[in-house]
């Protein structure tokens, strides 16, 4: 049987085809949804691919032209599909830019690829472009600074600047005064080469100034669609959240090529801070979650359920012992559930599973994925029980997102599933992966040599240090570049280590350090909430987090979490010594990258007093 989304995708096709098609077939079911001063705010497929078609005309009237590239510093909202969409409608190439990113990495961005446009979400988006601007020989392509929310710049002075709702309107009323602009348009959309590049994404730059990845049309539809059809997506199942940021490869993948393969609703969440809320709001069939979410979503049960009443309490750890026994016995039998178990199951997810479920959002979940970055099994164990299985899913930006994925019969905890068809896949002698698709990026923007060595004969090198699970599945044991090995010559994958401290409620951040030293270390970022609730109860006394770090009590309460998770290790893993962060780790300070990921090399440079009182001088 030959289903919709294998049609809207057959052939050779593109992101504004995909819109249009969806725009034409079925013009008023709902495509968007934004919330606004408490409101839910609709718009139909007919209206996302005009606003679309009138922001690309606009463009064009300002001096577009095929080849050129817009740029976008904003929160996740419709203005950024419009944007986007509206970019590649007519051949151009959409940069995105993380909200959080400092104006220095705005203005490295902007300048690198050369962007002529530039989308602001807001005027806190504009002023970081005013002071790239005003820095040293400012930005000299750019010509034009397109802002949405004009609120607050009523006194700006700026010959370059221009509302987002003006440039819709310029392209609206183009089409009124050209009769022909509309089939222009269409033939543009129309002669749209899959493989052309339609956005680069910078990557987090973990160890240097970051790279634009060059991705065509091809490299994100194809593994998108390899997903929508392995779990039967569709319109009538595909509800989403978009809260990660859009420039990322993930949310791109989820929010934008999914959802335009299924025609199903993204709603925009207000901010990644209300995704709690907004998930109750709205229940997604689908949920897509990097580790920091599950994480969070876990704790917000840990941390409320001691809100509760002691009955409450031992209920609640009476049904979760109880559904571990459950999840063993299946993981042990490849999946499978007895009657006995399933009976149990249910008997525990009427008396508590389903209220957790429901306080999460997520009871209406047909599908959930987690990627970006390694995750505790713990973390995925603790879904399992309450029976939200969540999937692992393995990819990189330079591979279209996503290349390995887990599916029923192939979800092992602790692996990342199984190839995707037309991914061919090998381990080097050193344990690294390399890739073979047409999600394969085009290359770095600009940097042949770091393209060069990235992509050999075809095969793209990862960087990931992998091994297979005698189930079948693709186990991820660290980066290459993140291996430890001791003077001892023992090497170590500190991931694991670290995923471990980072299960504690107390820990938000663990960094294990060790190469070249003869034992292993860790610093440690304390959760402030979750600590700072622990220490109101044993009534220490506390006013920011760099005075409740430096309490003796929370240091004995963090080496207790060091020495359980010590006990699941063998000895040469143990971290012997640990020194508690003064500070919260933060992007603004170059500490971890915009997706939150740690830059091992800045930590180490910049808490090197720290590292000194560990081991000494002699390192």
């Amino acid at each position: 049987m030959v289903r919709e989304i294998d049609l809207v995708t057959e052939g050779n096709t593109t992101f504004p085809r995909l819109l249009r098609y969806w725009a034409q077939t079925t013009p008023d079911k709902l495509a968007l949804r934004e919330k606004d001063i408490g409101i839910w705010n609709r718009y139909s497929w007919a209206h996302y691919y005009n606003t679309v078609r009138a922001f690309a005309l606009g463009l064009q009237a300002l001096g577009f032209t095929e080849g050129d590239r817009l740029a976008i510093a904003s929160e996740d909202t419709p203005e950024w599909m419009y944007s986007d969409l509206g970019a590649q409608s007519i051949k151009g190439e959409v940069v995105g830019i993380y909200p959080t990113n400092p104006w220095p990495e705005l203005k490295y961005i902007v300048a690198h690829s050369r962007c002529r446009f530039i989308v602001c979400g807001d005027q806190e988006q504009f002023d970081k472009v005013q002071d790239a601007l005003n820095d040293g020989d400012g930005l000299p392509h750019l010509e034009w600074i397109i802002c949405v929310d004009m609120k607050g710049m009523r006194h700006y002075r700026n010959d370059r600047l221009i509302s987002f709702a003006d440039v819709v309107a310029t392209g609206e009323q183009h089409i009124l005064e050209n009769p022909g602009a509309l089939d222009t348009f269409e033939r543009t959309v129309d002669e749209g080469d899959p493989d052309q590049v339609c956005m680069l994404v910078y990557t987090s730059g973990t160890t240097g100034p970051p790279k634009g990845a060059m991705l065509s049309h091809r490299n994100l539809i194809d593994p998108s669609h390899e997903i929508c059809r392995e779990f039967g997506m569709d319109a009538k199942n595909f509800t989403v959240v978009c809260y990660l940021p859009l420039c990322h490869v993930a949310e791109r993948i989820y929010s934008m090529a999914m959802h335009l393969i299924t025609g199903g609703e993204v709603n925009f969440a207000e901010s990644v801070d209300t995704i709690a809320i907004n998930l109750r709001e709205i229940a997604p069939t689908v949920m897509l979650g990097v580790p920091r979410i599950w994480e969070k979503l876990q704790q917000n049960i840990l941390i409320g359920i001691r809100d509760a009443t002691p009955f409450q309490q031992r209920l609640f750890e009476i049904c979760l012992r109880l559904g571990y026994g459950i999840s063993a016995r299946r993981s042990k039998n490849d999946g499978k559930t007895g009657l006995a178990d399933r009976a149990l199951f249910f008997l525990l997810w009427l008396v508590m599973f389903r209220s957790l479920q429901r306080f999460l959002g997520l009871n209406r979940t047909r599908q959930r994925f987690c990627g970006g970055a390694s995750v505790s099994p713990e973390t995925l164990r603790f879904f399992d029980v309450l029976g939200l299985p969540v999937f692992q899913v393995y990819g990189m930006t330079e591979v279209g997102g996503v290349a390995f994925m887990q599916k029923p019969g192939s979800c092992e905890i602790g692996c990342v599933g199984v190839p995707h068809p037309g991914v061919d896949s090998r381990i080097e002698a050193d344990g690294e992966l390399l890739l073979k698709s047409r999600g394969v990026f085009k290359g770095y923007l600009d940097d042949p040599e770091a393209t060069a060595k990235t992509i050999t004969d075809g095969w793209l090198h990862t960087g990931d240090v992998v091994e297979y699970h005698p189930g079948g599945e693709l186990m991820v044991v660290d980066r290459k570049k993140a291996i430890i090995i001791t003077s001892g010559g023992k090497n170590i994958a500190p991931s694991e280590i670290e995923n471990a401290l980072k299960d504690s409620l107390y820990i938000r951040e663990a960094i294990v350090i060790g190469d070249g030293r003869h034992f292993l270390s860790a610093l440690i970022q304390i959760d402030y909430e979750t600590v700072g609730k622990w220490a109101q109860g044993q009534h220490l006394a506390y006013t920011t987090y760099t005075s409740l770090a430096a309490l003796q009590e929370v240091r004995d309460l963090v080496a207790v979490e060091v020495k359980r998770v010590n006990a699941l290790f063998a000895r040469v893993e143990n971290v012997r010594e640990f020194r508690i962060l003064k500070k919260e780790l933060d992007h603004d300070d170059g500490e971890l990258t915009a997706t939150q990921k740690v830059r091992r090399s800045t930590i180490e440079k910049k808490f090197s007093e720290e590292i000194l009182s560990i081991y000494g001088k002699g390192t």
